[in-house]
């Protein structure tokens, strides 16, 4: 076999493979075997019919066919090995020549990795948000804390803001009551936002027993986004009552004695928060300092199936848990078609150039991952997907994405090389040192929660 290898364009390339017939022997002998089991000629067991009689009964094309649908794959394979060719997805194949007993010409187009050059990447800064913990961060971290642990007791008179009360609700759209537009017994805390927008107005002023009638735009269900005339039923009304700020609150709370030893603790955990965050603000700025400093060119057809992947993840999984279509999806964001087409596309562009460049930072850093690190990404993949860890290993084990993970695993080890070796300054002027942090959060570099369409192609 002889190959050459032409290059189109910075991501894509065309195999040219000259294959002498004799080497298509073993795939020739293979057809005949296959289209033996197949069929059946009167005279003749099944599976012991001559060669020749397949042919004159058959035709020697079909059996070329066959033994070239076989055989292409090997050769490609032979030339992109034999080329050292990072491929990207399937290749378009296009059988130029085919002459029986004297040759197999074919060409394959195909997407390839872009070579790229890492610059000194020693010179970056960027700011990040100082680390700043307040007096009234901590009280608010207090309250919330208190908010949890509040009582509520039946009190007869009319609802007021911040009362829990125990409703009925029945929605109708055109006059028509919805099958799950009716509930029982549901208790809502007034000013909570969280159920129907108009609520908060229908309910208060009413009394055990009373009833009110709304129009509100129904959020999730079968008529999502539809106006619904709502029908509201007070069975019971309840305040709430926060238990006091002193030390005993801090024992219910807690495991400190005391309300000082508690807000401390706050503070700690709230300091911790801000600093996760601080690091994470610095690699994302890095990154796009790094991204700005390498010319990545992206293959169309790789951006063509990241963008529908995207697409198809955002409108099937997202949106539809969410009982949303992708039309009601952006008059919620306020954006128009193109507007959000462009915003795909340019997120997924984003996430391309990232893997591109922090595989390539891999390579050059001669960077490994170690099974004490895939298991530690391992057990905050499961832990972020809500399965255990045991039910997302082998969900990864049998979809094959152990390769996969250990991308995420090696890249996120290559962004942090990057973040350490340039200057991070918080807005008060202070040097941020984050070589001691943990593993860098995962950088943006495909789509959410799923394989990108270009880790998908090449596994």
């Amino acid at each position: 076999m002889k190959s050459a290898v032409e290059t189109l364009n910075p991501t894509r390339v065309r195999l040219t493979v000259e294959v002498p017939f004799e080497e298509l022997k073993d795939s020739l002998d293979a057809a005949y075997k296959k289209i033996n089991q197949q069929v059946t000629v009167k005279g003749f067991r099944k599976g012991k019919i001559p060669a020749r009689i397949i042919d004159q009964r058959f035709g020697r094309g079909a059996v070329l066919e066959e033994a070239v649908n076989d055989a292409l794959p090997k050769f490609y394979t032979e030339a992109v090995n034999e080329a050292e060719l990072n491929v990207l997805g399937q290749p378009e194949v296009d059988i130029t020549e085919l002459k029986d007993n004297e040759t197999l010409n074919f060409t394959a187009e195909v997407d390839v990795r872009p070579t790229i050059e890492i610059p000194d990447y020693s010179g970056i800064e960027v700011e990040v948000d100082a680390v700043e913990v307040s007096d009234e961060d901590v009280d608010k971290a207090v309250e919330e804390l208190r908010e949890r642990f509040a009582s509520t007791s039946p009190v007869e008179r009319a609802a007021e803001d911040g009362d829990v009360v125990t409703i009925d609700l029945q929605a109708k759209v055109d006059g028509e009551v919805l099958e799950d537009g009716v509930a029982s017994g549901v208790s809502y805390t007034i000013g909570s936002g969280e159920l129907l927008e108009g609520i908060d107005d229908a309910v208060k002023g009413l009394e055990a027993g009373g009833e009110a009638t709304f129009t509100s735009e129904l959020k999730g269900g079968s008529a999502a986004g539809k106006e619904s005339e709502v029908t509201v039923k007070v069975t019971q009304v309840a305040k709430r009552e926060l238990p006091e700020l002193d030390d005993d609150f801090a024992q219910l709370a807690s495991e400190f004695d005391t309300l000082d030893e508690l807000k401390a603790d706050s503070r700690k955990r709230l300091e911790n928060m801000k600093q996760y965050d601080q690091a994470t603000q610095a690699q994302e700025r890095v990154l796009e300092k790094l991204l700005e400093l390498v010319e990545v060119p992206v293959p169309e057809k790789l951006l063509a199936d990241e963008i529908q992947t995207r697409k198809h993840n955002l409108v099937n999984h997202q949106l539809g848990q969410m009982g949303l279509d992708l039309a009601k999806y952006l008059e919620i964001q306020g954006k128009t078609e193109e507007e959000f087409d462009a915003e795909t596309k340019e997120q997924a562009e984003k996430g391309i150039k990232t893997q591109f460049v922090l595989d390539e930072l891999v390579n050059k850093e001669k960077l490994n991952v170690n099974q004490e690190e895939l298991t530690e990404h391992l057990m905050r993949r499961a832990q972020s997907s809500g399965m255990s860890p045991d039910q997302f290993a082998q969900a990864v084990v049998e979809g094959g994405q152990v390769p996969m993970l250990v991308g995420e695993v090696a890249r996120g080890k290559a962004l942090a090389v990057v973040v350490e070796a340039a200057t991070v300054k918080d807005t008060k002027g202070e040097v941020i040192d984050l070589s001691d942090e943990d593993e860098a959060p995962a950088a943006e570099t495909s789509a959410d929660a799923d394989a990108s369409a270009e880790e998908k192609t090449e596994a």
